[in-house]
């Protein structure tokens, strides 16, 4: 038998595909993290100011939940051993599920070893190639994925408009429609009118999934969430809203859930292939939930201080200079974005922040459109007043350079360019 030759394969391409990445400055860097003090952490081996994680309430290094998790490896081990539906549904794991429930004061919860894994899973247990599925253009990634692998007919509206929406709604002749969301956008910070998407929900006989991994645990009373603080939990709860949110951020640990109406939970239960067939998160991670709830329910005084750092954090940018032509996005949520413009200028001043040590992320396409590459800057109740101090007096730095560095207009010279000609 004659081995067949080929002169070039499609694998020889891969580093000229990686070398184009790097040129358009989209290139991304893993780096080696251990946690320091407050907001502090060594970053390759360097420290940093962080502002760039989503432990928006510092509970992450919590001794509490250390010792809730270290406790739980002497009754339960360390892995959980198998799927749900099969041994890996530990006694720690239903006891969160059950706390999750009354936490958001809703029916039923079902706990998920990661908040990709859920949204992935449940949208294809929902809704078929039959069915019609309205997404919000500035969903995360998990939702357009979980959108696309349903095979349903994606109707993608854009961001928060709403009368786009009810006309999609209203054209579509699909029996089953989905609707799905973020309360809080990841990327952007600002917050969806619940009611009102509920509202058409209802006229349109739709479902809504709202993705609140950035509210749970910061929003609504004693942290409960988006949803809870629209009034839209306990007695006013809707069969029609299923409500996700992670666990590895404002919760400190790891994993997320999905909650709501319990014939819905259950069909979940029985038609997620991400839940059914993935290995249950281990039960050490369950107990540190169950304490975590306890303490974000108890945790006025960081939501408080979180909330003061916003404000801070705002009114100082407000006061960079605006001929440099940043945008602060509108966010009253710990993510605050600042809009620099192309991807090399934001990783200009990332690079400039991480050499006067801080650590603020670069986000550019596709995370966000093209044009609009951003600091995300994420606030933390770890952080004080003294460190976003320390943030924007480096920002200031770095725009006065800015300013400095650009051409300065000759008197009775303009610097407009020429104008087109026919």
């Amino acid at each position: 038998m004659t081995q067949e030759f080929h002169p070039t394969s499609w694998l020889d391409e891969i580093p000229g595909h990686l070398a184009d990445i790097e040129r358009a400055h989209l290139l991304r860097r893993r780096r080696v993290v251990v946690p320091a003090e407050g907001a502090r952490l060594l970053v390759d081996g360097q420290p940093m100011l962080a502002f760039c994680s989503n432990d928006y309430l510092g509970l992450a290094s919590h001794p509490a939940l250390a010792e809730a998790a270290r406790d739980a490896t002497h009754t339960f081990g360390v892995g959980s051993g198998g799927s749900p539906l099969v041994s890996g549904h530990s006694a720690a794991n239903d006891a969160l599920e059950h706390d999750l429930a009354t936490f958001v004061q809703l029916p039923r919860a079902l706990y998920f070893y990661a908040g990709y894994a859920t949204n992935t899973g449940i949208i294809p247990a929902l809704v078929g190639a039959d069915d019609a599925l309205f997404s919000d253009a500035l969903n995360h990634a998990c939702l357009i994925d979980g959108a696309r692998l349903s095979r349903a007919t994606i109707h993608r509206y854009p961001h928060a408009d709403l009368a786009a929406l009810e006309a999609a709604l209203a054209a579509s002749p699909a029996r089953r429609k989905l609707v799905v969301s973020d309360a809080v956008f990841s990327m952007d910070g600002d917050l969806i009118d619940i009611p009102a998407l509920l509202g058409l929900c209802e006229r349109h006989d739709a479902l809504l999934l709202l993705d609140d991994a950035h509210g749970f645990g910061v929003l609504g009373p004693q942290g409960r969430g988006s949803l809870a603080q629209a009034g839209l939990t306990g007695a006013t709860a809707s069969r029609r809203v299923l409500y996700m949110a992670t666990l590895g951020k404002a919760a400190g640990v790891a994993g997320a859930f999905v909650a709501g109406d319990a014939a819905i939970i259950e069909w979940l239960l029985q038609k997620t292939r991400t839940y059914i067939f993935a290995t249950a998160a281990p039960p050490l991670l369950a107990s540190a939930l169950r304490k975590s709830l306890e303490l974000i329910a108890a945790a006025d005084d960081l939501r408080e201080g979180l909330r003061q750092r916003i404000a801070q954090l705002r009114e100082g940018l407000a006061a960079l200079p605006p001929e440099l032509g940043w945008h602060l996005l509108p966010s009253h949520t710990a993510v605050q974005a600042l809009v620099i413009g192309s991807n090399e200028a934001a990783l200009a001043v990332m690079e400039s922040l991480c050499r006067q040590g801080l650590w603020v992320p670069a986000i550019r396409p596709p995370t966000v459109p093209v044009g609009t590459a951003r600091l995300r800057i994420a606030l933390s109740a770890a952080h004080t007043a003294a460190d976003v101090d320390e943030l924007l007096a480096a920002l200031a730095t770095h725009a006065a350079d800015c300013v400095a560095a650009r051409p300065q207009k000759t008197a009775g010279t303009s610097m407009a360019p020429a104008a087109a000609t026919a």
